[in-house]
């Protein structure tokens, strides 16, 4: 039974409104946060950024995803390394321009991003978030369990277990009760992206060339103007995300993270940027390989085609590495994505939304995280499924849907009634919105190339 709550009068008598007590949620997070206050007091400072490192780098290396890494290395067999190598680093740039002021809102604000945009824009705006949040997490979903069922069937294992690999660790690691449990054990199978970075050394590349391409920008490639313009859509889809927003945001707020913590919100950011360029590099320089084997042809999501593909070029352990790397790139984006699916769901109907939650205490958030994941997975069972075409499409709907998202949290980030003096300085929201006309750009010249010739007026 909950304990009455007690008036609080001031040393002038006055009595003040009543505080709501403690909920258990207040309690293990205030734990968390001493922890903190105890590291900043004693200036322990590699342990302060141990504490405060991880909605940043579970963002960005959660969006190396399956379907990310395959089309990196579907670029690379197409086009060598050429444009699109150091295009992934300019990509990811952009990609910690946007997730800064996710981090910086949920920090000053302590809301999310769902909570927010419905408080401030209303209902309609609101739900509209939620439901384009919801949609394309679903189908990246999907493209997830694809990602961990190409991977496993390279070590022919079927696709009954990569289903029930995805449940089990969404189960497993939302058991604690502790948001912070939830973190670091996403964070330790995050560090394994690495190996397309290690796939990429293995497959022995011309490093001059990679060097030479990343200093010199080269010129946009030839070919189908169509394709080109599908992998440069698919490429930014790789990067920066709707769900993203939503993860971040929440997960910068459900980490109890405060305006004192800024600066490391900004490194982990950074470092999350950073460690996913270079190895989204990894998985195009390892893709490379196969450029003059008929690398244009591999159908990299049918079956284990691009491990496949990758053994008879570079060899077993080039492919198995990539496989694994596949597996876990499908499982940690899989975590993280229906987490940001839960995050919308609590905030946006006004219930507890928070890891440090029991399942009890959110059983939306919490039915919300596995409802979603268990979907997708079903759908991967299903006889004859258009697997191949949802998981080629979801990173381009990322992108067509992403400026919305964008424009919302541009305008949160200068909310000054929100957020005061951390409000968006002028050169970020410069950057901000060349990001947005460029994404925007980039999303309608491929949907409109695609409508023409879908009626046949160019071919």
């Amino acid at each position: 039974m909950t304990p009455p709550v007690e008036p609080q009068v001031s040393a002038s008598g006055a009595v003040a409104a009543p505080r709501p007590p403690l909920t258990s949620e207040d309690a293990v997070r205030s734990e968390d946060r001493a922890r903190v206050h105890r590291a900043r007091h004693h200036r322990r400072r590699w342990y302060l950024l141990w504490l405060l490192v991880g909605p940043g780098i579970l963002a960005m290396l959660g969006e190396n995803d399956g379907p990310s890494m395959i089309s990196y290395a579907t670029t690379g067999a197409t086009y060598g390394y050429g444009f699109f190598l150091p295009f992934i680093v300019v990509t990811f740039a952009m990609a910690i321009v946007c997730q800064e002021m996710c981090m910086r809102v949920g920090a000053v604000t302590h809301r999310g991003y769902g909570q927010l945009v419905l408080q401030r824009f209303g209902s309609v705006w609101g739900w509209f978030a939620a439901g384009d949040l919801l949609f394309t997490n679903l189908v990246t979903l999907i493209a997830e369990f694809v990602s961990i069922r190409v991977g496993l069937a390279y070590f022919h294992i079927g696709a009954g277990l990569a289903a029930a690999l995805g449940i089990v660790l969404v189960l497993f690691t939302m058991s604690g009760g502790r948001y912070w449990r939830w973190e670091r054990i996403a964070l330790g199978l995050a560090i394994f992206n690495g190996l397309f970075l290690l796939a990429a050394i293995m497959a022995g590349p011309n490093w001059g060339s990679v060097g030479h391409s990343i200093a010199t920008f080269s010129p946009f490639p030839g070919g189908s103007f169509n394709t080109l313009l599908l992998l440069l859509a698919s490429t930014i889809g790789a990067t920066v995300t709707p769900w993203m927003v939503f993860f971040q945001q929440s997960a910068s707020a459900d980490k109890g993270m405060t305006p004192d913590d800024l600066k490391h919100g900004r490194i982990d950011t950074v470092a999350g940027g950073a460690l996913a360029a270079l190895f989204g590099c990894g998985a195009l320089i390892a893709g490379a390989v196969l450029a003059t084997h008929n690398g244009a042809n591999i159908q990299g999501l049918a079956g284990a085609g691009f491990p496949g593909a990758l053994r008879t070029v570079a060899g077993g352990g080039v492919a198995s590495v990539f496989a694994l790397g596949l597996i876990e790139a499908g499982a940690v984006a899989v975590l993280t994505i229906s987490a940001s699916t839960a995050y919308a769901a609590g905030e946006c109907i006004g219930r507890a939304s928070s890891f440090n939650n029991s399942p009890r205490g959110a059983t939306l958030f919490y039915g919300a995280n596995v409802s979603v994941a268990l979907i997708a997975a079903a759908i991967i069972l299903i006889p004859g499924a258009p697997l191949l075409s949802i998981s080629l499409n979801a990173n381009v709907l990322a992108t067509v849907l992403l400026p919305v998202t964008l424009v919302f949290m541009i305008m949160l980030g200068n909310d000054r009634e929100l957020m005061g003096r951390w409000a968006n300085t002028a050169t970020i929201n410069k950057l901000a919105l060349a990001i947005v006309a460029f994404v925007s750009a980039c999303g309608a010249a491929y949907g409109i190339d695609s409508f023409l010739q879908t009626v046949h007026l160019i071919h």
